[in-house]
């Protein structure tokens, strides 16, 4: 999973994917096939920079209002009058540059997970040429019959936004709860049974939250929009995705010509892949942005909704490409400017990224942008002005999920740092805000891990998985069993990894690359020649810190100690503080016969971060010893 904007995830946050990978995917195919057909449109069950679970502005920027986003007026500079205005209803003032604002600074409204701000004013889309006689609240008009594929003549799926509602959100995490629970108690003697097992259990998981359609948090039912204008921004940012779909699909019903409110239905299903894990939404999106261009080519919210798309399926050559086509139609897209710093992070070009996240601070300052700009400058070792720029976005947050949030990224960066009672002190602040966001929950167990609180970690973790079975937290949680080490854990923890192929096999059918993931996790806990072959396909894509350090790990795991060093050394060129890259790269120096340069880096990895991974740590103070 990517982790923080578009990135890839440290220590412990690697997908895995093994032997037996095909094997999952061919298993959760046939629990999808045996679930019988699922709608297009419905609601399904789950990075924040540096998580890894991929949270964080590194997916898309959160949808809008129905209407595109307004172009900069054209002017000579950039005066202070040429920046999108704030919503009307806003108290607040134009949060300064994050290169010189102060702490007391306050942005407008952000999404929760992706920093997205609100559009700063509803426009009213473009009406088609039957706008004015619009179809009853309850048909479904004849426009809308290729919701659910690419607009041809002859479809006749049924729409996206028209599809019936059915099941609850309740049922969903309960029967992912129990599909977790029951794979723990299978016995050793059934473990060949038992991984296919869990890609099905995984796979009728996803199947039945996509039944669920629609469903509203507290059970009741979402208000019906009926009008272009009435799809408010605030739908979008105010906590709860799952309604705000239900509204979106309400309102395509009867408008189903407004390309606005396609593309910011393309942009939720995006958003709610990467919250709820479930990335069978990405072909949905892909449906939902392509009516959009389709009524309106070229509108920036589409555009922008399709780089935010590619960056969630790590193709960034195309989030790149998306992004560039947003901005020559409106240079003040937040969205697409987020997206274009996440892709060339991506792409690996970053003094490229550097430059456009200024850019990008200039244009459209707030929490989006303060996040990216934050973690570009941690990849280039700069710590501290990544946590200034985020402890003023913390300042500027007002919404509880901003909050959140932004608490969440510091506390990641402070674990990075080893400082573990200031990860924990931001995480607190961030479950203050909200007491159900998975990536602080995931981070403080982490943190209780690294601390020395084994038990209150894995109590912690399993609360996550039970509520998203997610990568990283699997690993994560798997690797704390085999590090606990009790009757039963290596069983437990063989599970947790089960489960990740068959997530794997999920994202890939959904059209996510997860070489990624594939050579990270399939190194410690898999095939270690599958490995080395998503390693080197991903570093032909792609040469950035995390594809180094995976193609290093993959070929020393493989014994080519001496081609994986170069790597090694990349992975950690550009001063990123990391302690897992430290740790491989002295390992890796330690078997390539370079002792002087192993003690080093071993050590710099334990005194930077030394509880940085339940079995990395203690692997890396038996290899330092062993190298002295």
């Amino acid at each position: 999973m990517d982790a923080g904007p578009g990135h890839e995830g440290g220590a412990g946050m690697a997908v895995a994917a093994g032997p037996g990978h095909e094997g999952g995917a061919a298993a959760a195919a046939a629990a999808a096939a045996a679930a019988g057909p699922v709608p297009v449109d419905g609601e399904s069950t789950t990075a924040v920079p540096g998580t890894g679970t991929g949270a964080g502005p590194d997916s898309s920027a959160a949808p809008t209002a129905s209407a595109p986003e307004p172009v900069a007026p054209e002017a000579k500079g950039t005066p202070e009058t040429t920046r999108p205005k704030p919503r009307a209803d806003s108290k607040s003032p134009q949060p300064r540059s994050a290169s010189r604002a102060g702490t007391g600074t306050k942005a407008a409204s952000a999404d929760p997970r992706t920093g997205a701000r609100a559009a700063p004013e509803t426009a009213q889309p473009k009406p088609g040429p039957d706008s004015k006689a619009s179809p009853p609240q309850n048909a479904t008009p004849p426009e809308a019959d290729t919701a659910s594929a690419d607009p041809r003549p002859d479809t006749q799926a049924t729409p996206e936004a028209a599809r019936p509602a059915r099941g609850s959100e309740i049922a969903m995490t309960d029967q992912r709860v129990a599909a977790v629970r029951r794979m723990g108690a299978a016995g050793r003697r059934w473990r060949a049974a038992q991984l296919a097992g869990c890609a099905v259990l995984l796979a009728i998981a996803f199947t039945a939250g996509s039944i669920a359609v629609g469903a509203v948090r507290d059970g009741g039912t979402a208000e019906v929009v009926s009008a272009p204008a009435a799809v408010s921004p605030e739908l979008l940012t105010g906590g709860d995705l799952d309604a705000s779909i239900t509204a979106l699909q309400a309102h395509l019903r009867a408008q189903p010509r407004d390309f606005g409110g396609w593309a910011t239905l393309g942009l939720a299903y995006v958003e709610q892949a990467r919250t709820k894990g479930d990335p069978s939404r990405y072909p949905q999106a892909e449906r939902a942005l392509k009516r959009s261009l389709g009524l309106e080519p070229d509108n920036v919210q589409a555009l922008a909704g399709r780089a935010a798309l590619a960056a969630a399926r790590h193709d960034f050559e195309d989030a790149l490409a998306y992004a560039d086509q947003a901005l020559e139609q409106n240079p003040y897209s937040e969205r697409a400017l987020s997206s274009r710093v996440d892709a060339l992070v991506e792409l690996g070009r970053y003094d490229d990224a550097l430059k456009a996240a200024e850019l990008a601070d200039e244009r459209r300052p707030g929490i989006p942008v303060f996040t990216r700009y934050a973690y570009v400058h941690e990849l280039r070792g700069d710590v501290r002005t990544a946590r200034r720029v985020l402890e003023q976005a913390l300042a500027s947050a007002t919404a509880p999920g901003d909050v959140a949030y932004v608490a969440t990224a510091l506390g990641q960066l402070a674990w990075n740092q080893g400082e573990y009672e200031t990860a924990l002190d931001h995480y607190a602040r961030a479950l203050a805000a909200d007491d159900t966001y998975l990536p602080a929950l995931e981070g403080r167990a982490r943190t209780q891990a690294a601390n020395g609180d084994r038990a209150a970690a894995i109590k912690g973790m399993e609360t996550v998985v039970a509520r998203y079975p997610l990568p990283g937290p699997l690993v994560a949680l798997g690797e704390l069993y085999e590090a606990r080490g009790a009757e039963g854990d290596r069983a437990k923890a063989g599970d947790q990894y089960a489960l990740v192929d068959a997530w794997t096999a999920l994202a890939r059918a959904g059209g996510v690359n997860a070489d990624l993931d594939t050579a990270l996790a399939a190194a410690d806990h898999g095939d270690r020649a599958e490995a080395l072959r998503a390693a080197r396909a991903e570093w032909a894509r792609r040469h950035t810190v995390h594809t180094a350090y995976a193609l290093a790990w993959a070929l020393h795991v493989n014994g080519r100690d001496e081609e994986a060093l170069p790597y090694a050394r990349r992975a950690t060129a550009t001063g990123y503080r990391n302690a897992a890259f430290l740790y491989h790269r002295g390992v890796i120096e330690h078997a390539a016969g370079d002792e002087k340069e192993a003690r080093t880096h071993l050590k710099a990895a334990l005194d930077l971060n030394p509880g940085f991974s339940p079995l990395g740590a203690r692997e890396a103070r038996k290899t330092l010893e062993a190298a002295k």
